[in-house]
This record gives structure tokens, sequence and C-alpha cells, in this order.
């Protein structure tokens, strides 16, 4: 025993010394360095460039580059573990951040702990990329519509920023401006970044700065981004070292400001020429903005070059979606944008060298005015003939998905039959109840989790003509499931449509009975309550372009100070198979109005297709005018979800030959002297130098109670008209909306402008929610930079109602007569029940 006991004492103190050692040698990967340098302002950081001379092998592809890096990432970050703390400098080092104050003041600058040290030359740009660029996306654009709230029980905000698929990531900045609690205890709280769920950086979270507005801005690692990235902030705080911390506490809370951004570096990938990646590089589902495509045209070429480049512009449209899409017309190749070039023996852009034309053909190529390696590429569509031409069109933007190769020849089209009216993808069903599963693209989408998540939208348009003339409310059955709490709290489901309220449900708690009943059967048990609620929708609450908000709030369980709280996360959910129906309504509105053609292309899109529809253009079209066309019916595209395969277009000179279409007009050239015929018809004529419009007292034009409204066909109407003109002294462009002179019940709506620069205002406009939400009645005006919605003439109206309901309709327009109807009413069945039972009492009493 005495030998026994000094030798494990002595193991014991080796062992305790060892893990010293250990401990003493790992401190500096541990321990951030922290240098303050008093009243010194922070500076820009920037973005992560390369280290290590020397290149690696070009990836083909970004999938390909990400795989690679990830490899480089892994062997890097073993290096990394035995590796000395990189300097206190910024210098580029993926991890490294600055943090600011306020803006000003004192500067800490940090250099993150466990930087991942790439070996030498794996930074480096790969030889074969090619031209740089750099993106810029705010909160807005990464998710948050709004700041971004980080809460005891949901410390965690996430970003989305996708990378282009023709581009690589090779520097990216994180630029983090919040505003953090001053009830904290800061040794133990920080903020905690994350790049697809590989944590980048920590921010500790210090007493000088709390309650300001601070910036941070971290250089994060380009190899961690793909195609698909997340970054997440998540809050790690205390108030209290006590055991029984409430994760609800208020003093537990980071605000994520609007300015914070991400800057990406990127740069350009030369895909490989192959229709097989169609859609890309001319549309990216990766990619966020407005869609921007030019046109090819030759300056020569006529109607059907611009009708096949109409179909595949609205094609782009309806893939462009809510980003919008604009479609600028060029004679020669771009150098800067990958582009469409269409032509025709006769009729070839400048600067683009074409094979023998073997039929209708499609190809993909190099963009011949760009730099060799910037990954443009041109897509050219061409034909012997217009008839081939417009097959190559249409095959583009029916059969993409079975090309392959760089250039293939069409066989034959079928463009499948006919529409019917209001059958478009994007439009709800209004012969049958809809499940909301078909209006979502991912069920997942109507899932949330967190005790206080976001609200789940769900997007949906519908026919603007849609008229409740039998029911004044739209039934949604809905179906949710959701974290039941254990008894009555303050838990809500809010379900709002356009951001108004319509119902407010409170959640009801799991009973034991409830809770006994769902365990003999295992698989739907659990803690999830399911609940149904039948809810009217007000009629009058829904336009064309509405969105449901399911706002869910599972409130706190915790009864007292040290009682436990739930340890698993809040979960809800609306059910995809939850029902709104529309069935009941039917289709009868009053034209023009502007706004229905601004939110959903109404009366045009009422054939998805556009079969009624005829564009009507000046006779001798310039590049601003061929545009307006491409940039409208990418818009037809983005609100019905199809290209418009069966559109008319046809010079000004005859406009007899589609005079029982609805008509798009572009004002300019011969066009605008077609508009000049119609002039008396028109609330707004624009003709040489002067504008000629028609005058009313806007107050009494819109709907009244007492009086009818503007369109009344009573000579005495008491609302004053008439026309004025003036000389113009500047830039003006409208749009026009009122009935064909052509025929009865159709529709013109025209884009006027005093030359054709200005009808880029309109096309501006257009592609502002903003303005787009000015534009009503039968006159938009656009005027340096602003709208200005007007009703100045005649209304018609269009539908089908039965007879008694369309009396209805006209009566309804006179609220005063309609009560003066009804009194008398209400005289004549009070005299005649006093007649009826005078007659009854005379039959009783024998006289």
């Amino acid at each position: 025993m005495r030998v026994s006991v000094p030798v494990r004492l002595g193991a014991l103190t080796a062992g305790l010394l060892l893990a010293s050692s250990l401990l003493a040698a790992d401190q500096p990967a541990v321990k951030p360095a922290v240098r303050t340098t008093p009243g010194a302002a922070a500076s820009a950081t920037a973005p992560a460039t390369p280290g290590a001379p020397g290149t690696t092998p070009a990836p083909t592809s970004p999938v390909s580059a990400a795989s690679a890096a990830s490899r480089t990432a892994a062997a890097s970050r073993t290096a990394a573990a035995s590796s000395p703390p990189a300097a206190a400098s910024l210098g580029g080092v993926p991890g490294a951040l600055v943090t600011t104050a306020g803006g000003t003041g004192p500067a800490v600058v940090q250099t993150a702990p466990g930087t991942i040290a790439a070996p030498p030359g794996a930074n480096a740009a790969p030889a074969a990329l090619g031209q740089p660029r750099q993106h810029i996306f705010t909160l807005r654009q990464m998710g948050s519509y709004g700041t971004m709230e980080l809460r005891g029980i949901d410390p965690t905000g996430y970003l989305n920023a996708d990378v282009r698929t023709d581009e690589v990531v090779t520097g990216a900045k994180l630029r983090l401006v919040y505003t953090y609690s001053p009830s904290l205890i800061y040794a133990l709280s920080h903020l905690k970044v994350l790049v697809n769920g590989e944590v980048v950086a920590t921010i500790p979270l210090v007493k000088e700065t709390a309650g300001q507005l601070v910036t941070s801005e971290i250089n994060l690692d380009p190899r961690l981004f793909t195609d698909f990235n997340r970054i997440s902030v998540q809050m790690i705080a205390h108030y209290t070292l006590d055991h029984c911390e409430d994760p609800h506490h208020s003093t537990l809370w980071t605000d994520v400001a609007p300015e914070t951004t991400l800057t990406l570096d990127t740069a350009a990938v030369d895909l490989p020429n192959s229709l097989a990646l169609l859609p890309a590089p001319f549309f990216d589902q990766h990619d966020y903005r407005l869609v921007r495509v030019p046109f090819v045209l030759a300056a020569n070429a006529g109607l059907p070059a611009l009708h096949a480049a109409s179909v595949v512009s609205s094609w782009l449209g309806a893939l462009a979606s809510y980003r919008g899409a604009r479609f600028p017309v060029v004679r020669t190749a771009p150098a800067d944008a990958n582009a469409i070039a269409l032509a025709l023996p006769g009729q070839v852009p400048e600067g683009i060298a074409l094979p023998e034309i073997k039929g209708p053909t499609i190809t993909v190529m190099a963009n011949p005015a760009a730099a060799p390696g910037s990954g443009r590429k041109l897509l050219v569509l061409a034909g012997r003939t217009p008839e081939e031409l417009e097959k190559a069109a249409d095959a583009l933007v029916l059969g993409q998905a079975g090309m392959a190769g760089s250039s293939v020849v069409v066989q034959s089209v079928d463009l499948g039959p006919a529409r019917k009216p209001y059958d478009a993808p994007n439009w709800v069903p209004t012969d049958r109840p809809v499940l909301l599963r078909e209006l979502v693209s991912d069920p997942q989408q109507l899932q949330v989790s967190g005790y206080n998540p976001p609200a789940i939208h769900v997007n949906m348009r519908v026919p603007a003509d849609l008229y409740a003339w039998a029911r004044s409310n739209v039934p949604l059955d809905i179906r949710y499931r959701y974290t039941a709490p254990s008894s009555w709290n303050d838990s809500i489901l809010n379900v709002s449509i356009n951001d108004q309220l319509v119902r407010s449900q409170r959640l009801k708690p799991v009973t034991r009975a409830s809770d006994e009943a769902r365990i003999a059967v295992p698989v739907l048990s659990g803690t999830d309550a399911r609940a149904t609620s039948n809810i009217e929708i007000p009629a009058f609450r829904v336009g064309s372009n509405n969105q449901f908000q399911f706002q869910f709030h599972i409130d706190s369980q915790k009864a007292s100070l040290c009682s436990s709280s739930a340890a698993d996360i809040a979960r809800a959910a609306i059910d995809p198979d939850s029902v709104v129906d529309f069935s009941g309504f039917a289709h009868y509105t009053a034209l023009p109005n502007l706004a229905d053609f601004a939110n959903s292309g109404y009366p045009f899109t009422r054939m998805a297709d556009l079969s009624e529809t005829a564009v009507v253009i000046p006779d001798a079209p310039d590049a601003q005018d061929q545009e307006a066309v491409l940039t409208m019916l990418g818009h037809m595209g983005q609100w019905t979800g199809l290209p418009s395969l069966r559109v008319k277009l046809v010079p000004a000179s005859q406009i007899d030959s589609v005079s029982g279409d609805d008509l798009l007009v572009i004002g300019s050239g011969s066009a605008a002297q077609l508009l000049a015929k119609w002039g008396k018809d028109l609330p707004l004529l624009i003709e040489r130098g002067k504008t000629e419009v028609a005058t009313r007292d806007q107050k009494s034009g819109w709907p009244g109670w007492l009086g009818g409204t503007e369109d009344d066909d009573n000579d005495d109407n008491d609302t004053p008209k008439g026309r004025s003109i003036v000389s113009l002294g500047g830039p003006m462009a409208a749009l026009v909306g009122f009935e064909s002179p052509l025929a009865s019940g159709r529709s013109v709506v025209a884009l006027a402008s005093t030359s054709s620069a200005q009808l880029g205002d309109v096309l501006d406009a257009m592609q502002d929610s903003g303005k787009v939400a000015r534009m009503r009645g039968d006159l938009s005006v656009v005027r340096q930079g602003d709208v200005e919605g007007l009703r100045v003439g005649e209304r018609y109206f269009v539908g089908d109602l039965p007879w008694y309901a369309r009396l209805w309709v006209h009566i309804s327009r006179y609220p005063s007569l309609m009560a003066l109807a009804g009194i008398l009413a209400g005289l004549i069945v009070a005299f005649t029940v006093f007649w009826a039972l005078g007659r009854m009492a005379s039959r009783r009493t024998g006289d």
C-alpha cells in the first residue's frame, strides 16, 4: 500500500499536467484575438480574395466547382486545427469581421477562431472562369420583408441567397446591421452566423454597444456557397445565471435591420452550348432579379420575326413570374448579356454568322459579340420561311424539355386543342372547388415552426370579372394542425386576405379524452391537434391578384418562473386539402378598367393563349415599338402562366382584319394616326405635339351613394363633360382604355405617347407595384415618373348574366331610386296584407 498510493497520485498529477498543457496549447484556437482601436472608424472589408499563388483545374459547371471546393475544404479543416490563429487583420480572410457601433466610434476587429486554412492555390480563381461580377442582396431580397426579429423562443433567422447556374462565387461579405438588448449577461451572449449549416463567425454582444445600431462586416468563405444557399443568424443570449431562466423573457431580443446586405463576388462559368440546359442561362430560377433578355432583330425584320419573338417573350414572362421581365430590342448582339436572335433569309442580324438553314432551326452558341470566356450565350431561331420561323418559336416554348445538343431542326409542332375561357394555369378555376395544394408549388410551404412563426402565404389569381350578385362571400373550408397547448391561452390563428383580417380563431387545447383517443392510431398520435373552420371571405375583399395570410401564434405554456416549458418546438400547418370555392360567381364586369388590365391583363387574358387578342403596331415599327410589344406579351405570360401561342400581330393599316378581337394598340407612328381617327371615342388623344382630353368632374365621375355613376346613359346626367386641347410642353405617355369602335363589347387598350421613346415610361410603370396600384378607370397618365388614374369616358358591360340579374345590376347603380322602390314595395305589400286580412275578417262576420 505504501508503494501503490504514490504511484496513483503521480499518475493523477501527470494527467493533470498533460491536460493543462493541452488546454494552454489550444487556447489561441478557442479564444479569439480581439483588438480595440479607440476612436477609429470601421473600414470597409474587401471581399475574400485568392490567397497563395497557384491555380486549380477549371470546373465544367458550378456543381463540379462546388464539389471540388468541398473536397478541398475537408482537407483544409484538418490542417486548420493544428495551425496557429490568423493575425488580427481582415485582408479578405474568411470569417474575419469588423464591428462598428452605429457606423462610427471604436472599432472591434476580430479574427474568427477555427478559420479554414486553405492549401496553397485553393482560393485562386480557376483559370477558365470568366469576367468578374458582383451582386448585392438586400434583406428583403433574401426573404425577410422587414426587420428580422430574433427572440428567446425563436432565436434563429434565415436568409436565402442563390447563385446563378453560370456563375461561381469567388468572394462573399455579409454586412450585418443589428440592435440587441441592453439587459443581457454579455459574457454569455453572442450571435452565431452560419452558411449552409457551417459556422462562419461568432459576434460577441458587448455592453458598450448594447441598444445601439451595430454594423458587423463578415468575410464568408466562398467555397461554402452552392446553387441554393441559406444564411442563418442565431442569437445565443442570457439575462440571468439562474437555472430557471425563461426563454420567453422580453429581454432576450435582437433585431436585424433592413439595411443588412450580402455582397457576392462571382465569376462567369462558360456553360456548354447545349439546348438541354434551357431555359438557362436566359432564365435562371436561382436569380430573383428582374429578367432582362435582349432580342436581336434585323433592321428590316418583318411581322413574322416579331410574332415569333412575341411567343418566346411570353414564354419567358411566364417563367419569370413574380420577378417581372423586360425585353429590349437591339440590332446587333449585345456584348454584356445573353440574348435571343431571330433570322430569316435576308433578315439576319448584323454580326451573326449562321450555317445554311435547313428548316425550323433552334441553335445555342457562344455570343459572338461577347469577350471569350465571358459565358454569354446567343439563342438563335431561324427558318427558311416565316412559317418555319414561327414553328421554331412554338417548338421552343412547347418542347424544349426534349431538346439536346447545340442545334435541332423541328419536324412538327402541335399547338393542342383550343383553350377555354378562364382556364389559365395561374388562375384559380371558377367551375369547381379548389384545394390549397393546387395553389402552392410545394405542400411544405403550408407548414411553419416556432412559437411566433412567419405567416403562411398562398397566392391566388382569379378572373377580374367575377361578379357576386347571387352570393356575397367566398367560402373557405380551412383545416389546420398545430402543437396544441395543454390549457386555454392566447394561442390563435389569424386568417387574412390581402393584409385584411377576416377571422381570428383561438386554438383549442388538447383534452385528456381526445389525447387518449389518438393513441388508438399511433402513427397520428403526438401533440398535434387538428381543427376545421368554415370561413366566409367577403367578396369585396377579393381582387384579381390576391394573397391569403395564415398567421399562427402559439402562446407560451410556462405557468410559473421555474416550471418547465415545451422541449419540442411548436409546429403548425394548413392542411393542403383545405378548400376555397369560387364556383358560384358569374362573369360580368364594367369596362374599361385599367386596374384589371394592369394587375391581370383582363380582358385579353380571358383566353390564356390570347386567341381573341390582336396586337396593333405601326406599319414601320422601331426598336422601342418592338420592345413594347415583347414586354407587354411578357406580362401576359406572367399573368396566365402560358405562352401567347395564338395572339395575332397586325399593322395599323390592316386593322379591319381583326375587327372582332380585343385590341392592344402600340400607339406611335401609323398606329397613332389610327387613334386619331378614333379620336372622339378616346378619353385622351396625343397627336402632333398636342393633347386632347375629355374632361369631367372626377369626384362625381366615381360611383357615389345617391346618384348614378358617370356611365349613365341619361342625357340629363349632371356630370360635366367636355374636351380640352392643350399644347405639349414635355414628354407624356398614357394607358388608354375604351370600347372598340369596330365591334360592340370588344375592348381596346392603347399605349399612347408623344413618341416611341416615351413608351418605356409606361413599361417602367407596369413593373412598379406602387404605380400599378394607381392605375384605374379608363385613363392612366404617366408624367415625370408619376401615375394618375382618371375616369373620363363612358363605361360598357361585358359578361354573361341572366336578364333579371342584369336588370338588378343597372337599377343598383341608383341607390336613391332603389331606396324609393323599396319603400313603395313595402307599402304595396302592407296594403295587400291589410286588404287580405280585411277580406278574411268580413267573411267571418258574414258581411
